[in-house]
């Protein structure tokens, strides 16, 4: 790997911690671009190239992520969860949250209810991950999302 590809990549993963410790703030491609001291355009081709995903997806995936964990734990209302994991709009986020997870965040903790819950290994982390599909808009804008 060369040193400018590496230095690349030291930028976007600072990025992307950004986004993994701030998912639930209003987040924007600027804001995570002038992080990687890229031009936005430049910098949401890098970050699907290099992760495979657009940063809005990224976005998107990690708040789904923490709604996941959020409902499966607790008893907190969906649009309590809603807001906490950083939408703004309980519509949008129900929406999302089907198109991901393939069910709405209360049937998803009915189903989740009841299971045990065992520390989780490496396979099963993996297993219910969220996968983003490709009907997602590219925009980023935090208000919106």
């Amino acid at each position: 790997m060369s040193e400018s590809s590496e230095s690349t990549n030291r930028r976007l993963l600072r990025a992307r911690d950004l986004v993994d410790r701030t998912y639930a703030a209003p987040l924007d491609v600027p804001r995570l671009a002038q992080t990687a001291v890229m031009s936005p355009a430049h910098f949401a081709r890098e970050f699907r190239r290099v992760f495979g995903e657009t940063p809005h997806r990224y976005l998107q995936r990690r708040r789904i992520e923490r709604a996941m964990f959020l409902l499966r734990t607790g008893d907190r209302p969906v649009s309590e969860i809603c807001h906490a994991v950083g939408w703004s709009s309980i519509g949008t986020f129900g929406r999302v949250f089907r198109d991901v997870v393939g069910c709405s965040p209360s049937a998803f903790r009915e189903r989740s209810r009841g299971r045990e819950q065992v520390g989780p290994t490496s396979f099963a982390m993996r297993w219910q991950r969220p996968v983003t599909s490709s009907s997602f808009g590219e925009a980023l804008d935090g208000a919106g999302s």
